[in-house]
């Protein structure tokens, strides 16, 4: 691995490299290793991973997922709430569709087959983004 990194141009950091066990919660409990040798590093293994802007948790459960995007979200319509009354009912929709449903659609077919609360989380934040830009309660 190290020639191939080498020929590559490549450099492995181990404060960036991250390694998640796949399984289910029982087999994922079974295994005690917390630090995985690669090359002359050690690089640490996590329950959850961060990858081209979707967390991946260790059992594909998604929640991790959803759970950042609401977060998100809601820090957005914070901000937007602020300037909203100052705005045009399309600049309203015009931000709302870039800051916060972008995120909601960004990589949606992973969500495919989740729990009907987390499918509720993501409705919930889609009526506040409605209630935002229509002014109704």
């Amino acid at each position: 691995m190290a020639a191939w990194l080498s020929a590559s141009r490549l450099r492995l950091n181990p404060t960036k490299t991250q390694v998640l066990w796949l399984g289910s919660k029982y087999q994922v409990d079974r295994i005690t290793l917390r630090q995985v040798p690669v090359l002359s590093s050690s690089v640490q293994v996590v329950d959850s991973a961060h990858d081209l802007g979707v967390v991946i948790d260790s059992h594909l459960t998604m929640v991790d997922h959803v759970t950042a995007i609401c977060r998100a979200a809601y820090f957005h319509l914070r901000q937007l709430r602020l300037i909203t009354r100052s705005l045009s009912v399309d600049a309203a929709k015009t931000l709302a569709q870039s800051f916060i449903t972008c995120h909601l659609d960004y990589c949606n077919a992973l969500l495919s087959g989740i729990t009907d609360s987390m499918i509720r989380r993501l409705q919930s934040v889609q009526n506040a983004v409605a209630r935002l830009v229509t002014g109704n309660r």
